[in-house]
């Protein structure tokens, strides 16, 4: 299945005037030509029961999708695609004691892309380097998380997904566009907004996933020239990584009435809404895309997140359309649903076109 991206473009042929060898000025004015990329949009989808176990198996016309409540005519594809993944490394200096552990990563990349796929990987504090390009050799991945080392003390996160996004833009169009983005998750310095950011994820149809470094953790390992520990934010001090997941963190992570509370919330980021509140960068790239946010204090932790990712990723159900409403500006609602009132569809929430109003 070909994954086309959500992109339209119009090119306008210009008037050529044309002088005539003996009769004076001549005018030939040809006809304007309009060419605009096919709409296509991809929803994966994990489908799980109550208790959160993902649930394989189910066929193509067992699925519906809604776009803004309008019932589309989907094609679902089970079969296995290649990814194309994107590791995106904090090396600031404030996680300077936490990169040994982050440095295992590199032996785990395996489990997410397969045999089939690949991987490029980059680093960023107050910069952002691509240390290796694209390739299937899980050695190359591995010597270059090796070989990252701790930089300024700047954080640019959004930047580097949107880099991530860039990088995923030429790749191969039958291939999933996943980033697995390891930091902590304020972002220090980015010049790039939230909103543009999470527009270029989801019009190339990417999936982010965020391990998280806890700021427990990092709050306890950064280095500080004084010797004196600072105050801890009660906010900052996360749940680390690690607990099995029940039927209730699955609704407070992918429920409906924590996606009733999202999407507003996302619409709210797209016009850019004066005095809104927002958590973090981290929370809203994977929920806006569909990925899952994890969160890491040991190794063990982080080992466990990697395993975790590539199950879903194996697990998913490939939706795509072509919506019937794209004419419509503005933030589009995905909901798919199962002939099964006893599964739980987990897909992106919507996506954006702009020169609406919503």
């Amino acid at each position: 299945m070909k994954l086309l991206t959500l992109a339209s473009q119009a090119f306008l042929a210009v008037a050529v005037f044309a002088q005539a060898p003996q009769g004076g000025l001549t005018v030939d004015i040809e006809t304007p030509i309009i060419k605009t990329s096919v709409t296509n949009i991809v929803a994966p989808v994990l489908v799980t029961d109550q208790s959160g176990n993902i649930v394989d198996g189910l066929q193509p016309h067992q699925f519906r999708l809604f776009d803004n409540g309008k019932e589309q005519n989907i094609q679902v594809d089970v079969s296995y695609e290649p990814i194309s993944l994107v590791i995106a490394i904090e090396c600031s200096s404030r996680v300077e004691a936490i990169l040994p552990q982050i440095r295992h990563l590199g032996s785990l990349v395996q489990s997410i892309i397969g045999i089939q796929g690949e991987a490029a990987v980059l680093k960023f504090d107050g910069r952002i380097m691509v240390t290796q390009d694209f390739t299937n050799d899980p050695d190359k991945v591995k010597l270059a998380i090796n070989r990252i080392q701790p930089g300024s003390s700047g954080s640019r996160m959004i930047d580097a997904v949107d880099r991530g996004v860039y990088m995923l833009r030429n790749r191969p169009r039958s291939n999933r566009r996943i980033i697995l983005v390891v930091s902590e998750t304020r972002d220090d310095g980015s010049e790039i907004r939230l909103k543009t950011a999470l527009m270029d994820a989801t019009l190339q149809n990417v999936i982010i996933y965020n391990v998280d470094i806890t700021q427990l953790a990092v709050r306890l390992t950064e280095k500080r020239p004084d010797g004196v520990a600072p105050r801890m934010d009660a906010s900052a001090m996360r749940a680390p990584m690690g607990m099995a997941n029940t039927p209730t963190t699955m609704e407070q992570n992918f429920g409906q009435q924590n996606r009733a509370q999202f999407v507003p919330l996302l619409k709210e980021i797209y016009i850019d809404a004066k005095g809104i509140f927002i958590k973090d960068a981290a929370t809203q790239f994977s929920r806006a895309t569909g990925g899952h946010e994890f969160m890491f204090l040991r190794q063990k932790g982080l080992e466990d997140a990697v395993q975790r990712i590539g199950t879903e990723l194996h697990s998913h159900y490939m939706i795509s359309y072509k919506p019937s409403n794209g004419a419509e500006g503005g933030y589009h609602n995905i909901e798919v649903v199962a002939n099964r009132s006893d599964l739980i569809c987990k897909t992106r929430p919507g996506y954006y076109i702009g020169g609406g109003q919503n």
